[in-house]
């Protein structure tokens, strides 16, 4: 068992809104993992961002998580992504859902790891899925 942590999490944590200590509250001893659609996702980031300045610190958060075991895609994940956007697909929610978070998900499912995320509505309906929704301090 870990955690596969979702990409709002790593934006969160480059923003300064969620400390690492913070995450690592919730996940405690149990290993973290960091999916190929996330690198994707944050170096996306890293390219469009606005300034140098942001684009250098979006650079540096990347290459932090690049210490961090990394789960692959392979054709098992591919028959789990399947299964659930079919069952998105026919449960009403039709093409509502993004396919970057249908991939972390079916990882999710495929390694048998909890998914940790800030965006509980991304992964909604998701059969299968141990989410755990992060919760901020107020």
């Amino acid at each position: 068992m870990g955690f596969l942590i979702d990409t709002s999490i790593w934006v969160d944590v480059e923003r300064g809104t969620i400390a690492p200590a913070d995450v690592a509250a919730v996940t405690g001893e149990e290993a973290v993992f960091l999916s190929p659609v996330s690198i994707a996702e944050l170096e996306f980031g890293v390219l469009r961002a606005r300034t140098e300045d942001i684009r250098r610190r979006r650079r540096a958060a990347l290459e932090r998580l690049r210490h961090k075991p990394i789960l692959i895609i392979d054709g098992e994940t591919g028959r789990v992504f399947g299964e659930i956007a079919a069952h998105l697909a026919s449960s009403g929610r039709g093409a509502d859902f993004r396919v970057q978070d249908v991939w972390i998900a079916s990882q999710a499912i495929q390694a048998g790891h909890s998914l940790l995320t800030g965006n509980a509505r991304d992964f909604r309906d998701i059969p299968g899925l141990e989410l755990v929704v992060f919760q901020r301090k107020s």
